[in-house]
């Protein structure tokens, strides 16, 4: 077992303010570093669009660990990030029993 901060070479803090909403995307810029296994697997997750709640749950780090790896793919120019439609009703109660619906299906696999 990893430590979560170990991932993060001590880091606490991203380099780039992201939302728990916030959608990720892999821009498919090709990279001249090498990428450790949580960044490259960070980077696979994000081909599609995908919340950074969501990559958190696809790597078993906390949320603020997988803000930490996302910035450094930002500060790569490998993904971007926008923040979360303004639009969007957190407390609606019909997308809060969707996202349930989706875990339970996620984690009952």
């Amino acid at each position: 077992m990893v430590r979560p901060y170990t991932v993060s070479n001590g880091r606490t803090k991203p380099s780039v303010t992201l939302d728990l909403l916030s959608m990720v995307r892999a821009t498919g810029r090709a990279l001249k570093v090498d990428l450790t296994p949580e960044h490259s697997l960070a980077l696979e997750i994000s081909r599609a669009p995908v919340t950074v709640a969501e990559i958190g749950a696809h790597l078993r780090l906390p949320v603020a660990v997988a803000k930490i790896l996302l910035s450094d793919l930002i500060d790569q120019g490998a993904v971007t990030a926008r923040p979360p439609d303004p639009a969007a009703d957190p407390a609606d109660r019909d997308i809060l029993q969707r996202v349930l619906d989706g875990l339970h299906k996620r984690l009952l696999q």
